[in-house]
C-alpha cells in the first residue's frame, strides 16, 4: 500500500500510465486497489492535515526504504513508452534504472520470466 496525497491523480497514474486495473468491487473514496497480478497493489489517501508539499516536478525520494517493481513482458520497449509518456526516469550508475510517480515514489519495472 501506497500512501498519496492526491488519490485520483495517483489512480490515474498507476491505472493509465502503468496499466494496472483498478478492483472496482473493493474500491472507496480514500482507497484504490488494483489487480497487480499475482499481488495486489493499493493506494490510500492521506488526510488533509497530515499531506506533505509535493514539489512540481516531484522530488524522487531517494530517502524511502520501499520500492515497488511491476513486472513487464519487454523491458525495453516499456522504457521506450514511459519516456514518450514524459515519465521521470533515474539512470543508476550499476546499469539499470527507476522511475518517479507523480508524487515522487520510486519505482521499478522487470522483465517477466520466460515461464510466465
Amino acid at each position: 500500500m501506497l500512501f498519496v496525497n492526491d488519490l485520483p491523480r495517483m489512480a490515474a497514474f498507476y491505472s493509465e500510465v502503468l496499466g494496472l486495473k483498478p478492483i472496482e468491487e473493493t474500491r472507496l473514496d480514500t482507497y484504490v486497489e488494483f489487480d497487480a497480478g499475482p499481488a495486489t497493489f493499493a493506494l490510500h489517501s492521506i488526510p488533509v492535515e497530515m499531506r506533505c508539499e509535493i514539489a512540481s516536478p516531484p522530488q524522487p525520494r531517494e530517502e524511502n526504504p520501499v520500492k515497488f517493481s511491476f513486472e513487464v513482458q519487454d523491458v525495453v520497449a516499456e522504457r521506450k513508452r514511459l519516456e514518450g509518456l514524459g515519465v521521470t526516469i533515474l539512470e543508476r550508475p550499476w546499469g539499470s534504472c527507476d522511475w518517479v510517480d507523480p508524487e515522487g515514489n520510486i519505482f521499478g519495472i522487470f522483465a517477466a520470466s520466460k515461464g510466465a
